[in-house]
This record gives C-alpha cells, structure tokens and sequence, in this order.
C-alpha cells in the first residue's frame, strides 16, 4: 500500500499540469510574501507543503516566516525546528538565527546566545546572526552587570538596615542608662531631702526643748522671787535636799531585815 502511495504521488509530481499548479502556486505566495499579505502566504505556502507535498527547503523557511509575521510563535518554532536539520547550511543557519531572535525577544538571553552561535558556525557569513549574536551578547553582559549592581545595593541596604538598628539599640540603650541614671539622681535627692527633713525635724526638736527649759527656768526664776529667794539660796537648799535623800537611802540598806519566826528558840 506505501508503495503504491509513492508511486502515486511521483506520477503527480512528474504530472505537467500539477508542475505548473505548484509553480503558480509559488509564484502567487512569494507574491503574497513581498507584499506583506502574510495571510495568503500563509494558506499558498501550506496548500504547498501539506497538500501537495512540495519539499523545498525556500517554502518550509518562507512557511515559517509567515507563521512569525502573523505573531504564532508556536507555528513559528515548529517550521523553523523542521530545517534545523535541513542539509542546507544556509536554510539551517537562518532558521536557528530565527528561533535565537523569538528567545531573545521572549528574555531568554542564554538560550538565544546559544542558538544565534550555532547559526554562526552553520554558515558563517550569516551577518545578521552575527549581529544578533553580539546584540544579545551585550544584553547579557548588561544584565548580569545590573543584577550584580541590585545585588550590592541590596547588600548595602541590609546593611544600613542593620546599621540602623544597631543605632535604635544603642539608642534605646542610652535612653535606658539616662533614665537609670536619672532615677538614681532623683532617688539620691529624695534621700537627701529625706534627711534634710530629719535634720530639719531634730533642730526642731533641740530648739523646741531648749525653750522648753528656758521657759521651765524662767518660770522657776520667778516663782523664786516671789518667795523672796535668790538663785543662789535655792541652789544650797536643792543641794541640802539631795544630800538628805542620799543619806536616808545609805540608811535605809544598812538597816537589818527581821526574819520571819520559825517557831523554835531563837538562840
């Protein structure tokens, strides 16, 4: 059955009538393509590639341009993955160049540095590829430029912010000490007030006696002379006095205690 499948389609190919279609139709989709009708290149080129089966190299790379003109990336990296492996270098070297330009444009910078390179040493004098090769090579230098320049600033934060804390917390610390300090002070001049205070209260107190006694004297000064006795005899009289009360007491010990009767003799 494939084999009669194969001969079928050689008779078709070899077929004049179907010759000319393929040619007309090749001629209608470049037409199509260099006027930028993408679309009806499109369906030329597929009616082309799908249909009848027409394996040329120029349509597969024209198919996949249409499919990227018209924004299907997906169709795009199908047909252009179709002549990764074509035996033309050159159809090869553009198709990479291609999908490293839909990478580089997607942000993926590695993945396109690589495919653009591989275009490179498909064909060498592909000049676009080497040009695309060095645009994202130099994006990629900028990147990693950049982000090791938001890796410092992210690191100088960090450390400010930890700078920053560490002064809150000699901050807090220092507003700790004052008020420690200021508690102390405060505490010492309570106590010194307190004491003041005592002192204050003891003056008091001496003076307040001290008045006491003059006034204790004065009125003992002036009952005296109203008895019509001086200082002087008062003195001699208390003396007199004091030295009775001492004789009476030295009398009192040296007088013997009775005992108490036993009942029996005393003798």
């Amino acid at each position: 059955m494939r084999t009669f499948l194969v001969i079928v389609l050689a008779l078709i190919i070899n077929d004049p009538k179907e010759i000319a279609k393929i040619n007309a139709l090749k001629k209608e989709a470049e037409k199509a393509y260099h006027e930028k009708d993408y679309e009806l290149a499109l369906s030329k080129y597929t009616l082309l590639h799908d249909s009848l089966g027409v394996d040329d190299p120029a349509i597969k790379l024209n198919l996949a341009h249409a499919h990227y003109h018209l924004g299907d990336t997906a169709g795009a990296k199908m047909n252009y993955g179709k002549l990764i492996s074509s035996e033309s270098k050159k159809m090869k070297s553009i198709a990479l160049q291609q999908l490293g330009v839909m990478s580089k444009n997607a942000g993926k910078l590695e993945e396109a540095l690589q495919q653009l390179k591989a275009a490179i040493k498909a064909d060498p004098t592909n000049k676009e590829a080497i040009y695309n090769y060095e645009v994202v090579k130099k994006l990629l230098e900028e990147q990693k430029k950049q982000e090791q320049e938001q890796k410092q600033d992210q690191e100088n934060k960090d450390g400010e912010d930890e700078q920053e804390q560490q002064n809150q917390d000699q901050k807090k610390d220092g507003e700790k000490e004052n008020q420690e300090n200021k508690d102390g002070e405060n505490q010492e001049k309570s106590d010194e007030e307190n004491q003041e205070k005592k002192e204050q209260e003891k003056k008091d107190g001496e003076e307040q006696e001290s008045e006491e006694e003059k006034s204790q004297e004065q009125m003992t000064k002036e009952k005296l002379e109203e008895m019509g006795i001086s200082e002087e005899k008062a003195r001699q009289l208390l003396e007199a006095m004091r030295q009775s009360e001492i004789k009476y007491l030295q009398h009192q010990r040296r007088k013997p205690t009775k005992r108490p009767p036993s009942g029996k003799p005393d003798w």
